[in-house]
């Protein structure tokens, strides 16, 4: 793993996406928002089943960003027992979503105006 790397914009989304990947999340999506939103210029999506999952992946994701890239999150917004949780990165705003909570809110509908990012690891 690459230590200490400077990382942003599209860069991070990706790395934050691969790691939700790798910590066994689902339904993995990055939005390009450039031009589209004040709040930021990428969001990342993902869905977990469990409120342990949702414990587990706010760690593993906050503690691994920090220690590959030194990028700390701006806030961490939720808690699991709220079903959707917040990690953010100041242009890169990760949303992970308790599988029965994603659906209520949309997001992907929500800025359906916005550009899916290609998550090339999610096709090996």
């Amino acid at each position: 793993m690459l230590q200490n790397k400077l990382i942003e914009g599209e860069e991070l989304a990706i790395a934050v996406a691969k790691q939700a990947y790798e910590n066994k999340a689902k339904k993995i999506k990055v939005l390009d928002l450039i031009g589209i939103s004040s709040i930021a210029d990428f969001f990342v999506i993902c869905t977990v089943d469990s409120i342990p999952q949702l414990k587990a992946l706010r760690r593993d994701i906050d503690k691994d960003i920090k220690s590959i890239y030194s990028v700390s999150p701006r806030a961490i917004e939720g808690t699991p027992e709220s079903l959707w949780l917040i990690i953010d990165y100041v242009d890169v705003v990760l949303h992970i979503f308790h599988d029965d909570l994603r659906n209520n809110y949309t997001l992907e509908e929500l800025w359906s105006d916005s550009t899916d990012v290609d998550l090339k690891f999610l096709a090996q």
